[in-house]
């Protein structure tokens, strides 16, 4: 049976409240309907994979390409869904809370706001500009009326993995500008995660588990409420994709129909 908006956002927020869960990052509606098919209990997309299956790069991509996707996802599977927002596509908080509105209308369960600047995304907005945008998102979902969990995010240790201890200041402003989810992209060991953890205590911290050897049970011990892995999903497909032609090239079609057949996707798609 399917679930409506509500439902599915009242299952994502669910989520939330105890336990840990991987959240894994489809690109497009087959890979949304693979993971779905597999059993995972909620998805996010992924600006990266995105926009690479566009043929752009990461951040190359529209407003207006974002939205569509993002109804595109949401219609192709009966799970929440948090929308990889990237910076929200607007510096000007207003404008901010116009998009927010929209990616709410296209079905979300979640959304995640970047602190890298819009039109210049190799800066990031300080503390103040990052919390008044975070408050204007906030005021978008609350006068939407919608249950839809707001996701405060720091790219800082994307760009220098010394300053945790910035970025964990940072994360506890986002949280009591209103964010219901705190993520740092590039927290790696396990002593930086359960401080962040603590930190933003009793909100939910989410990992980007990024070339890390802990498994999941090893971050739920350190008190992470959810697991993401971006767009290494994607990037596995695009190597997959990239092997297999390298060898169609040099005149080898050995492996080119290996692993996952036609037959089974058909199957998953069909229902």
């Amino acid at each position: 049976m399917s679930r409506t908006s509500a439902e599915k956002r009242a299952a994502f927020r669910t989520l939330h409240s105890e336990g840990c869960f991987v959240l894994p990052n489809p690109w497009d509606a087959g890979s949304a309907r693979v993971l779905q098919h597999l059993g995972f209990a909620a998805l996010a997309t992924t600006s990266a994979g995105y926009a690479w299956s566009t043929g752009r790069p990461d951040y190359a991509v529209t407003l207006e390409d974002v939205v569509e996707h993002l109804k595109i996802i949401c219609k192709s599977v009966n799970l929440p869904v948090n929308a990889d927002f990237e910076n929200g596509f607007a510096s000007d908080p207003l404008e901010l809370m116009g998009n927010v509105t929209l990616a709410i209308q296209a079905g979300v369960a979640g959304l995640s706001i970047e602190d890298r600047k819009f039109g210049n995304v190799r800066s990031l907005y300080e503390t103040p500009v990052a919390v008044e945008r975070i408050k204007a998102a906030r005021k978008a979902i609350d006068d939407s009326g919608e249950e839809v969990i707001l996701v405060a995010r720091t790219e800082g240790l994307l760009i220098d993995s010394s300053e945790v201890t910035k970025a964990i200041d940072k994360l506890v402003a986002l949280a009591d500008a209103g964010a219901d989810c705190l993520y740092a992209p590039g927290v790696r060991s396990k002593d930086d995660i359960s401080a962040m953890v603590r930190a933003v205590a009793p909100k939910p911290l989410n990992v980007l588990a990024m070339g890390s050897d802990m498994n999941l049970a090893e971050f739920a011990d350190l008190g992470v409420r959810r697991v993401s892995v971006g767009g290494a999903l994607a990037l596995a497909s695009w190597n997959a994709l990239m092997d297999a032609a390298e060898k169609l090239k040099a005149g080898s079609f050995v492996g080119r129909a290996s692993g996952t057949t036609g037959g089974q996707l058909n199957t998953i798609f069909a229902k």
